[in-house]
């Protein structure tokens, strides 16, 4: 058994070693970039970009007009180019540029692609992945299953599964009623899914959700998870993309002030978690806002096939554009839209911004930086 001292033991994913178990979470829009990606890989860990907006936000970086797969592709190599292991989180919500992300991750040779709000059940299908690690992201035991019957009929299995629970921030998969059940705290989850895992192939099980100290780490190994995902401990780091002013609303976060949009929300349907003082939150909860959608990364399919539908197009009674609202988060658009900042349920508790050595060296057991 681990100890709380313990070094932490390595990871291993579709034959790659990795020196530490930790993923740092893909964080869009536009916080999980290169710079952090980069350095979390340097450091042991694995480092995740996130694929939402990014073409926007390397059009504007390379000042011309970048497609969804060329943008994957590029942050893909530079967050590689330094060594380590580097990969992707793409939202089977971003139904449009989904496949264009993947076809991108995959040929830049990503190490890893980690896929959640919605089911990935066709991801093996759009190209043969290589060396690169599949891995979707559940927060159920029978959505798992779900999908590996799914990828068994694609002649595939899941190389790992990211058991995310109800603390983590922006989008949840749990209804807005499951959220304080008992039995869907991620230690009531982990048994059945790490029971599933080993029925279809014995894959690694990384846990994700409100773990924050090397102690959690400890924890949840101990208890038979093989990694953990963290996106909060990484936002607040000084490779992260986010605005200056989004990582000090983190700074100034207190315990009651992390609150789960949800009526308004967001379009893809998902319960949401925010700060309540980010300026768009506000103005959502006021009606302030016009229905708007002017970026379309959430579109669905209209009656013709073509992707035209979003509701916060149409109303912002249930509503609001979290794409506006995210991309000024991340400096793209600050001067036209007020900012929406998401968070996990521990950014109450980050009291300063670290850099990524700093953090992993935390979380490693070889400092202790964090008392609170």
């Amino acid at each position: 058994m681990l100890e709380s001292t313990s070094p932490l033991p390595y990871l291993i994913i579709k034959g790659k070693r990795i020196s530490l178990p930790i993923i740092q979470g893909g964080m869009g829009v536009g916080v999980s970039l290169s710079p952090l990606a980069r350095a979390v890989a340097q450091e042991g860990g694995i480092g995740i970009i996130s694929s939402a907006a990014l073409d926007r936000l390397l059009s504007k970086r390379n000042n011309r007009k970048m497609s969804v797969y060329e943008a994957a592709y590029e942050e893909i190599s530079l967050a590689k180019a330094s060594g380590g292991y580097a990969g992707i989180n793409i939202m089977c919500a971003l139904v449009k540029d989904y496949e264009d992300s993947v076809k991108g991750a995959l040929d830049a040779g990503a190490d890893f692609i980690i896929s959640g709000a919605g089911l990935p059940l066709g991801l093996p299908a759009i190209q043969p992945p290589k060396d690169t690690a599949l891995i979707p992201i559940v927060s159920s035991a029978r959505a798992l299953e779900l999908i590996c019957k799914k990828w068994e009929r694609l002649g595939y299995r899941p190389d790992a599964v990211v058991l995310e629970g109800p603390l983590a921030g922006g989008h949840l998969g749990f209804k807005m009623e499951q959220i304080e059940i008992e039995s869907n705290k991620l230690e009531n989850l982990l048994p059945s899914v790490k029971d599933m895992a080993m029925k279809y192939g014995d894959f690694p099980v990384v846990v994700a959700g409100g773990i924050y100290t090397h102690d959690d780490i400890v924890r949840f190994l101990t208890m038979g998870a093989d990694g953990v995902q963290m996106g909060t401990r990484f936002l607040a780091t000084e490779e992260s993309s986010a605005s200056p002013e989004y990582k000090q609303a983190v700074l100034n976060t207190k315990k009651e002030d992390i609150v789960i949009a949800h009526n308004p929300g967001s379009p893809c349907g998902l319960p949401f978690r925010v700060i309540k003082q980010a300026p768009m939150y506000e103005s959502s909860l006021k009606r302030l806002r016009s229905p708007k959608c002017d970026k379309g990364y959430v579109l669905l399919k209209d009656e013709k096939g073509q992707f035209t539908r979003c509701p916060a197009k149409e109303s912002n009674e249930n509503y609001f554009c979290i794409c506006n609202g995210l991309l000024s988060s991340a400096g793209y658009n600050h001067d036209e839209e007020e900012p929406l900042f998401t968070v996990g349920s521990n950014a109450f508790r980050v009291d300063k911004i670290v850099s990524v050595k700093k953090l992993m060296d935390e979380l490693a057991g070889r400092v202790i930086l964090q008392t609170a």
